[in-house]
């Protein structure tokens, strides 16, 4: 019989490329979003790829508690993953009771009805929870550092209410934390990818709006820190690599296959790579000038992290496999798509 997962956030930049990945593992998938972060571009483009045209659309929010119940009494689910929170660092640090608010009551709310259910989840977390590590690379065992926002509080705050209720639940639920580093890309087919609402918070959409014309410069933030070319250094990883890490995870959980009821993976490449390394590397792969400027740096950006992924490799068996230049070229591709070229 079919397992079915539900994907909260399940519309948007990471929870698309999830579902696909999963409906290709012969999953059911149950997609729920409120659409405060996203359009329905990419669930159409979901649909297209996996020609599920009858994939189950849920619009609720997860801050409502009886939609949430109700939610898990319409369908049997076995897994849920978790995306459906606030993402932007700089909105957090401005509003940081709706940040905690939305985060946490949503987490909460998954959480106490899977419990009843006996339902497993998989936590979306973030390699922010390490801070500016004392050493390169970080591995599971990295000591956590204090959030530079209130967006990595909620990240941190979600990881150990996980972990309590793992604990207190004497058997019945079961977390993996994955902590993701930069994703970046969009799915080969250039049917779905990251669609930023106005200005990008991330680096590779604001790159691709730049080169298409969009944006006139791309500002990079410090060009004096202590990395071979001055620019800060990041473990960027393709969205489909990344989608396919849940896969392994969810499996792992469903199939009891899990070394502690809840279990942490760091979900990364293993690589740095500059800002400036990538900006090269996309106009090489893709025959396109990107105008760029250097400005001061940033408050709250680290000099360089990236991740030990040797856990996720040899206990899960998922390993990174997409190049950068194939991430590059998938990154383009979908805004070209965007932009109907």
């Amino acid at each position: 019989m079919k397992k079915t997962v539900l994907v909260s956030g399940g519309a948007g930049f990471i929870g698309s490329h999830v579902t696909v990945e999963l409906i290709g593992a012969g999953y059911d998938v149950v997609v729920a979003d409120n659409f405060s972060n996203c359009d329905r571009t990419c669930y159409e483009g979901v649909k297209k790829i996996t020609g599920r045209q009858d994939l189950p659309l849920e619009v609720m929010d997860f801050c409502d508690a009886a939609a949430v119940k109700a939610l898990f009494g319409k369908y049997k689910i076995d897994a849920v993953i978790h995306f459906a929170a606030f993402k932007a660092v700089g909105e957090s640090v401005e509003k940081p009771l709706m940040y905690y608010k939305n985060n946490l009551m949503s987490f909460l709310n998954v959480l106490e009805t899977a419990q009843e259910k006996g339902c497993n989840v998989l936590f979306s977390s973030s390699a922010t929870v390490y801070g500016e590590p004392d050493a390169v690379p970080v591995t599971e065992a990295t000591p956590r550092k204090p959030a530079t926002s209130p967006y990595g509080n909620t990240k941190t705050m979600c990881e150990d209410i996980l972990r309590d209720a793992v604990k207190a639940s004497n058997g019945k639920l079961k977390g993996i934390l994955l902590r993701y580093f930069n994703p970046i890309g969009a799915h080969p087919s250039a049917l779905i990818g990251e669609l930023p609402r106005g200005v990008p918070n991330n680096l590779v959409p604001f790159i691709t709006q730049t080169a298409i014309g969009k944006r006139e410069c791309l500002n990079i933030f410090g060009n004096d820190y202590p990395t071979p070319d001055g620019t800060c250094q990041r473990d960027f990883i393709d969205i489909v690599d990344l989608a396919r890490a849940h896969v392994y995870a969810v499996t792992r959980m469903i199939e009891g296959k899990m070394l502690e009821p809840c279990e942490v993976f760091n979900v990364g490449t293993g690589r740095p790579l500059s800002v400036m390394e990538l900006v090269n590397a996309f106009e090489k792969v893709n025959g396109v000038k990107v105008p760029h400027k250097f400005a001061p740096r940033r408050a709250g950006d680290i000099t360089a992290i990236w991740a030990d992924p040797t856990k996720a490799n040899t206990q899960m068996g998922w390993k990174a496999t997409r190049t950068i230049e194939e991430t590059l070229k998938a990154a383009w591709a979908w805004e070209c798509h965007l932009a109907g070229k």
